[in-house]
């Protein structure tokens, strides 16, 4: 025959080439040999950790943070903006109850005034000291002297976002949902001052030539505007808020953008004002998208084919419970800080995905912003190089300000304001991150690099858990560790570990901390085996003398002459005889995937074990691929199981190693055709009538067909009508043959797709 003597796989119960029979390994608990060492020693490494009375220096470096002192606490969620008066008298404006605190230069606090509406977002002082207050969100301002209040300026909008104080004590407004800003010289003496095409104008300045600088949402743009319907896009940013500005000396213009502020201001905003009416009925507000497409250093004035699109009121506001996001910042940046410089070309100084951004303050020799990680305050170098300079553990640090040789800072979640001193403090903690090591490991020793001068001290604490979050199910902090070539870890084995450090100063010294390493001993957990597949492929071909030999052996052949005679060999006298080479030698590839989660090199072993034995046999040990490639013909017809071990031996010492296994699900290899027999054959007048028989030994049958002169292949019916056992019977009949002799070729084939044949010559 050619080419029909080949091995073959079939699986059973599942789809070829999936195996599902997995066997786990189970261990005492072991540790690697392997130490594994955590160390923190940059800024990246360190900024993740939380603060208190400690800052972090951009080279990675610990130390005491200035001095923070609390001047202030509301009894507010969050102080929205904090003025300051010539005379150095505080105004804080609050929300969500609608107050403004007088606190003065003493540090002696008092209830200015409480407001009809639930926020206060803005606060501005003239030149005289007299208060400026704008409220939300019926949006009115307030002019409040000598403790009383009174309406200053009613722009009927719903959002008052920002005031600022202009030359002469001119009030300038920053007004949403229109965002419009109103010049406001005195009681009655307002005019619309520029309509920005945008929802809220959020943040303004003032700058050194008497320009108003506005920023706006939804769609981040900066403009300068030099008078009355006359403006400059200073800057169009990626993000939909600009919130913080602040114009220097020299034409450069800071700006800070950030997304999602205004919404969740107008949703805080709408909450506290439906639980000052206490009647449960919804708040209107109106959405207003603006798809403004300005360009920065364009002009822009009324009726000008570049002004971004006005906005159109709807006609009938919708009415809502919760307010709406207009812009969703899932996946991008969050926050950024630009500087425009004096030629109109600007550039971005930090960004953030984790952090919005606050507020601004410029200093002689950095720029100082907040955010709402912690209520942070970072320090920012002209050549961008960050600095956390403190750190409130509030909610947001909303607003920063300048304060004789010292800066405030005020907060939400929890309204308060904290002077930051220009001395360290005497003392501050820091907790690392929280450091996962993969699995239970021991603890080894925490060591540390510090400079420590006279006076001051460092004192380090551990504690462990197997929760992701610190817990009452973790361990208690450890008693202090004080060695820094290394102190030995007592906390119990577990997972998950955080460290803390106490750091004390004196005198204005303070320690500072350049690395931390903690040591530790995973447990050296066991490989996976994930997947075995068992397949078959053709041997590659091989050339020569030697395929020539090799396909000689076994093959199927048949010598025809020109006098008609046939033989199956050839004579020396006779005309030579040609051989078929045989289809090339079918081979079994079993292949797996495994892995490690420590990372250990693997070793495998591959065993086989027939259905009727009881021992696994070896078919290959100690290899470091990931499959196994042998000679189909090496294991006869039959059912056979496969089992991959791996072990991590390699990496570990012997009384740690770990291994696992998997078994395949039963496979049937079987190499043998099946044997077709021809029975009754009957010819005569052009009508054939041929019964035959095909059986098989390992595999039922599967499909039978037929030849007629080599003619292409034909399908049989089994006699009983389904092709599905090892042996069944056929019967053929064949009509309007022509005269003459009829080669009929009969072909069976069985479940591995070996295949026999049979041929009738019909005479």
């Amino acid at each position: 025959m050619i080419g029909f003597m080949r091995p073959r796989i079939r699986q059973f119960g599942i789809a070829a080439g999936v195996m599902v029979a997995a066997v786990s390994v189970f261990a005492p608990q072991v540790f690697s040999s392997g130490t594994t060492a955590w160390e923190m020693n940059s800024y990246t490494d360190f900024v993740r950790g939380r603060f208190d009375g400690l800052s972090l220096s951009r080279e990675g470096r610990l130390s005491l943070a200035p001095k923070v002192d609390t001047v202030f606490t509301s009894d507010q969620s969050v102080i929205w903006s904090v003025a300051q008066a010539p005379d150095g008298t505080l105004y804080a404006a609050t929300g969500h109850r609608g107050r403004v605190y007088r606190i003065d230069s003493s540090g002696k606090s008092s209830l200015l005034w409480t407001a009809e509406q639930p926020e206060v977002f803005a606060i501005a002082i003239d030149s005289n000291g007299v208060a400026y207050a704008g409220t939300s969100p019926d949006g009115k301002v307030y002019r409040i002297e000598n403790g009383k209040a009174t309406e200053y300026f009613a722009p009927k909008a719903r959002y008052i976002w920002s005031l600022a104080m202009g030359p002469d004590n001119v009030l300038y407004v920053g007004t949403g949902d229109q965002g419009k800003v109103f010049r406001v010289s005195g009681p009655g003496q307002a005019e619309l001052y520029y309509e920005t095409g945008q929802s809220h104008v959020t943040g303004m300045a003032v700058d050194s030539q008497g320009r108003l600088l506005a920023g706006t949402e939804p769609n981040g743009i900066l403009y300068r505007i030099s008078a009355k319907d006359k403006a400059f896009v200073l800057y169009d940013a990626n993000l939909p808020e600009i919130r913080a500005i602040v114009p220097m000396p020299d034409g450069t213009v800071y700006a800070a953008a950030l997304g999602g502020s205004v919404s969740k201001r107008v949703q805080g905003a709408t909450q506290a004002a439906q639980s000052m009416s206490g009647s449960g009925v919804a708040t209107t507000t109106t959405t207003i998208t603006v798809e403004a497409q300005a360009n920065p250093g364009a002009e822009i004035k009324p009726g000008d084919p570049k002004q971004p699109p006005q906005p159109v009121p709807a006609a009938a506001p919708q009415v809502n419970s919760q307010f709406a996001p207009v812009v969703d910042m899932s996946g991008v940046e969050k926050s950024a800080v630009y500087r425009i410089n004096p030629d109109n070309t600007v550039e971005t100084l930090w960004s953030s995905k984790e952090e919005n951004v606050y507020d601004l303050l410029a200093l002689e020799k950095q720029i100082l912003f907040a955010t709402d990680e912690e209520g942070r305050i970072y320090g920012l170098t002209p050549d961008r190089r960050v600095t956390l300079v403190a750190q409130t553990n509030e909610g947001e640090t909303t607003r920063l300000l300048p304060s004789d040789h010292s800066i405030l800072a005020a907060t939400g979640n929890m309204g308060r304001i904290y002077r930051l001193g220009e001395k360290p403090g005497t003392s501050g903690t820091y907790e690392a991150p929280v450091h996962d090591s993969g699995t239970a490991s021991r603890w080894g020793t925490l060591s540390w690099r510090a400079d420590l001068p006279a006076g001051c001290s460092l004192a380090f604490r551990t504690r462990s858990g197997n929760s992701a979050k610190p817990d009452r199910t973790w361990s208690d902090w450890s008693e202090p560790m004080t060695s820094p070539a290394g102190s030995g870890i007592t906390s119990p084995n577990a997972r998950f570990i955080e460290w803390k450090v106490e750091m004390a100063g004196t005198g204005g010294a303070t320690p500072i901390i350049n690395s931390v390493t903690l040591a530790y001993l995973p447990q050296n957990s066991p490989p996976v085996v994930k997947s075995i597949n068992v397949t078959t492929q053709s041997a590659a071909t091989t050339t020569g003398a030697k395929a020539a030999s090799t396909a000689s052996s076994g093959a199927y052949s048949m010598t025809v002459t020109d006098s008609g005679d046939v033989s199956s060999s050839s004579s020396s006298a006779g005309t030579s005889t040609q051989t078929l080479p045989r289809a090339s030698t079918q081979q079994i590839t079993v292949s797996w995937q495994a892995e490690d989660p420590d990372g250990d090199r693997l070793v495998y072993t591959v065993y086989f074990r027939s259905e009727d034995a009881t021992q696994w046999m070896i078919l290959k040990s100690g290899a470091h691929d990931t499959s196994l490639t042998f000679d189909g013909d090496i294991l006869a017809d039959g059912k056979y199981f496969f089992r991959v071990v791996a072990s991590d031996r390699e990496a570990n010492p012997p009384s740690s190693a770990r291994e696992a296994q998997m078994t395949s699900a039963p496979i049937l290899i079987d190499n043998t055709p099946p044997v077709v027999t021809v029975g009754v054959v009957r010819y005569a007048g052009g009508v054939a009538h041929v019964e035959f028989e095909a059986a098989d030994a390992a595999s039922p049958l599967r499909h039978c067909e037929y030849s007629l002169d080599a003619a292409g292949w034909v399908p049989v019916e089994a006699a009983d009508g389904v092709i599905d056992s090892l042996r069944e019977k056929f019967v053929l009949d064949l009509t309007g043959l022509s005269a003459g002799e009829h080669l009929l070729v009969l072909r069976a084939a069985d479940s591995a797709s070996n295949s026999g044949l049979a041929k009738v010559v019909l005479k």
